[in-house]
């Protein structure tokens, strides 16, 4: 499956950055996080490449 095309879960995005559910609610509140997309009136994920990326950011960002 193309990654671009790949979507999570809230509780696969938390388990996949090691920081709790409301931290990314948080952080996705502060506009700190990938957007979410819709996938019904109260379920959401979030594009499993930008998610790998914000992590790549978050890591790259420890070297400067």
């Amino acid at each position: 499956m193309n990654d671009n095309h790949q979507l999570l879960s809230l509780n696969d995005a938390a388990r996949l950055t090691s920081l709790s559910r409301s931290m990314l609610n948080r952080y996705r509140r502060e506009g700190r996080f990938p957007r979410a997309v819709p996938l019904g009136e109260k379920r959401i994920a979030f594009v499993a490449s930008e998610v790998r990326t914000w992590i790549a950011d978050r890591i790259a960002a420890r070297a400067a």
